[in-house]
């Protein structure tokens, strides 16, 4: 993506041989959502480090005072208030004269056998997963269009390509995810405007506890106790969040800002050797995935 001349307070001085200087360089401008921990924070730190304007986001804006201090633009969003979220992308354009890039990190995964998980609980998932990136898509790409070119950031998931038992809720929002994301490539290509999905494997944030908190809290069905277990222990994806193929949330970040540096950015990044796993696992025949997850319970 280009960068636009501009005579803004948030531009960058360009200065001739005379040491003169002759005219102003927007910054590209990057909003990310879920950026008090992990991915999104590490993220928002790449690409201030690579100096673009960057807008960092969370539900509680004392969460991310310290990148306020670094130098991002903060932001209180909730991605499932739609008012907060058309005034989080109109902040951003206000801000940056543009909005070139939007990350859609924010999300969290709900656990459990499909049995036991509540159809409030599911959509508690999807409203999070699913609907905050398309309230968020639905804001900016009017003026991605207008501009013609932007990008879209979502960050997806193994677990989007290759669902697990237990996973039900998180891989079902994920998948879905990545096939609006695939539709939604399409129609923006003629207006120049790139979508991207970043697919890490485990990463090394609090993932762990997350998914303690978001286990079904009642009703947990005897006949699934060994499954509870496995969840528990985080054994379904190599060991979870604190486990031996986990990636380090700066690698996810590395990935997002090289997307987003990119003239012509693969339509998915895999990351981390899990995540490169599931790419070719989903093509395994059905009944050998399922006689490997009996094997993985056995042996757990």
């Amino acid at each position: 993506m280009s960068e636009e001349v501009v005579d803004e307070a948030d531009a960058t001085t360009e200065t001739t041989a005379t040491g003169q200087s002759d005219r102003y360089v927007r910054k590209k401008t990057v909003l990310i959502t879920g950026c008090s921990s992990g991915i999104g924070r590490a993220t928002a730190e790449a690409f201030l480090e690579d100096e673009w304007l960057v807008v960092a986001t969370a539900r509680d804006p004392s969460d991310i005072e310290e990148l306020a201090a670094a130098g991002c633009e903060t932001l209180a969003l909730d991605v499932t208030d739609p008012e907060q979220v058309a005034r989080a992308v109109e902040t951003t354009v206000d801000i940056g004269g543009a909005i070139d890039c939007v990350v859609n990190n924010a999300g969290y995964a709900q656990m459990g056998p499909l049995e036991d998980v509540s159809t409030a609980d599911l959509h508690r998932q999807f409203d999070v997963n699913v609907y905050g990136p398309h309230r968020l898509t639905r804001a900016a790409v009017p003026h991605m269009r207008a501009q013609g070119e932007g990008l879209i950031v979502n960050v997806s998931s193994v677990a989007g390509r290759l669902s697990l038992p237990g996973y039900g809720a998180y891989s079902g929002s994920k998948h879905a995810l990545e096939a609006m994301s695939d539709s939604l490539r399409a129609e923006l290509e003629e207006f120049g405007v790139d979508v991207v999905l970043v697919e890490p494997g485990p990463v090394a944030t609090n993932f762990t506890e997350r998914v303690s908190e978001e286990l079904p809290d009642s009703e947990q069905t005897p006949a699934y106790e060994h499954l509870y277990e496995l969840i528990d222990d985080m054994k379904l994806l190599g060991g979870g969040s604190d486990g031996p193929f986990a990636s380090e949330p700066e690698e996810v970040a590395r990935a997002i800002l090289e997307a987003a540096s990119h003239p012509e950015p693969p339509t998915r990044y895999p990351v981390g050797p899990l995540a490169q796993f599931g790419s070719y696992a989903r093509f395994l025949p059905d009944q050998l995935r399922d006689a490997g997850f009996a094997l993985l319970r056995r042996l757990a």
